[in-house]
């Protein structure tokens, strides 16, 4: 069963086997294989098999509940409401506007509103906007450098190439409740901007006799944004995918936002790209012995307080360092301002954890499992964690970096893949906006293998339309010519 230096580990009462219900199943997982191992007497590297499910995990602190909501009731909820605004259009969306938003300005800003918006906005915050613009603009740039038009001889005169295409209408929404989330505003706009969509819309939730918070407004207009509408919700979300009051039907949906948004998203879907289906924000942390406890506990604390089911991990082979950290957190949380300690302390209580790993393979492949929408690296050889870890959104390597950072201004854009689904895809980039599409050529000489292997394929498949498609070009080219394009020997 097992080859020779292999182990399987097994569990004291404390430890935990991650997702595994049955530790013997780990026999029908894939390995990870340690980094480094040695050489045999016959000079080839052994390696032990280490499952991720089978690395015993010691929670010092263990989550009570999991990130949910009523997704039954959300989802009936926003079915209904969009179905009565696509039926009912400007109308309709003007009355959810009313009972939601309580708001009764211009949905579209004028140019003098923007303008008046921007007079209100401090000029050391405007400053503050505009380096943020600028490192994400700049990197979104970089991002995009990387994509290039390519083509490529199949056969002597047959050419195959590849395109990207922006998308033509996008639309971004900006969460303007709890929080006004001016950084949401640069990170998806810009990068529209940059990947050259002809039309944005910047959508923000108003506040009741002052509309969207000025500052958004002041980020979404320089960083590109051809309109900036006052409407939130579901409400917003439908109005720029039907394409209500004037405005192009977005292509795409992208920007965080509450349940309700992303549950409109998720329905929406098919009928217009999105960038991902976000659940609650989450983050993790890898810390070894000498990390300093203060600077990971108030790092954990400052991504607890995004919502009271926002998830915070501590992944640590140092159980002094758990146990400082874990000391210090409530002081850390009793100290920050009413809502954001509301949410901070209801996210550390219910949803936090504090685990304990024998080492740091072992750190690497728990975070892997846990597939973080933030990951923030403070220990030795930061190379090697960078060259290990495969699954989180953003990482953020060394005590000299942190995931606030990346929430607001180093260019690294900010929404990001959550609840593990850093597993199969990253992040919002220029990327998302662009249309990768491919496109052929040829010769009449070029074609004529390409067409003989066409008929004979799509005859074993039983496609014969197919192979017909291919036939009566050869026929075509090359009169008088025989050809074998049967699908038999």
């Amino acid at each position: 069963m097992f080859r020779a230096g292999a182990r399987l580990l097994f569990a004291s009462p404390k430890l935990d086997f991650g997702t595994c219900e049955n530790p013997a199943s780990a026999l029908s997982k894939p390995a990870r294989l340690r980094h480094s191992a040695p050489r045999g007497p016959d000079g080839l590297t052994h390696f032990e098999r280490q499952d991720i499910c089978t690395m015993p995990r010691e929670y010092l602190k263990k989550a009570t509940l999991t990130p949910s909501s009523d997704a039954g009731e959300t989802h009936e909820t926003v079915r209904t409401i969009l179905s009565r605004i696509e039926a009912g259009g400007d109308a309709v969306a003007l009355e959810y506007a009313a009972q939601f938003d309580r708001y009764e300005g211009n949905v579209l800003m004028s140019g003098a509103e923007i303008e008046a918006a921007i007079a209100l906005v401090p000029e050391k915050l405007k400053a503050d906007i505009r380096f943020a613009h600028d490192n994400v603009r700049r990197f979104a740039e970089t991002q995009k450098s990387t994509l290039t038009d390519v083509e490529m001889e199949i056969e002597p005169g047959f050419v195959a190439g590849q395109k990207a295409i922006p998308v033509d209408a996008a639309g971004c929404y900006v969460p303007g409740g709890r929080y006004s989330h001016v950084a949401s505003a640069i990170m998806t706009v810009t990068t529209a901007k940059v990947a050259g969509v002809r039309h944005i819309t910047a959508c923000s939730p108003p506040r009741p006799g002052v509309g969207v918070a000025p500052a958004i407004v002041y980020a979404a207009h320089i960083s590109g944004a051809d309109r900036i509408m006052a409407m939130g919700g579901v409400q917003g979300v439908a109005a720029m995918t039907y394409g209500l009051f004037g405005l192009p039907r977005a292509n795409i949906l992208v920007g965080p936002g509450n349940q309700f948004v992303a549950e409109a998203k998720r329905i929406l879907y098919g009928r217009v790209g999105i960038d991902m289906i976000a659940g609650p924000t989450d983050s993790l942390i890898l810390a070894d012995g000498q990390a300093d406890a203060h600077i990971v506990a108030t790092d954990l604390v400052s991504q607890a307080e995004h919502g009271y089911n926002s998830p915070v991990w501590l992944v640590t082979d140092d159980r002094a360092l758990a146990e400082k950290v874990m000391e210090m957190v409530p002081a850390l949380i009793d100290d920050l301002p009413e809502l954001n300690r509301e949410n901070a302390a209801a996210a550390w209580r219910d949803y936090a954890e504090v685990i304990l790993c024998a080492d740091r393979e072992q750190m690497a492949a728990c975070s892997d499992d846990y597939a973080p929408e933030h990951l923030t690296v403070q220990a030795a050889d930061l190379d090697w964690w960078l060259g290990r870890l495969t699954c989180y959104g953003s990482l953020f390597l060394g005590e000299e970096t942190t995931v606030s950072y990346g929430d607001k201004a180093t260019g690294t854009n900010h929404v990001l893949p959550t609840s593990g689904a850093a597993s199969y895809t990253g992040g919002l980039s220029v990327h998302k906006y662009m249309k990768i599409v491919t496109w052929q050529r040829s010769t009449r000489e070029a074609s004529k293998a390409v067409a003989e292997a066409t008929a004979r394929i799509s005859r074993l498949e039983g496609m014969e339309g197919h192979a017909r498609a291919a036939d009566v070009r050869l026929a075509k080219y090359f009169p008088g010519e025989k050809f074998d394009l049967t699908a038999q020997e």
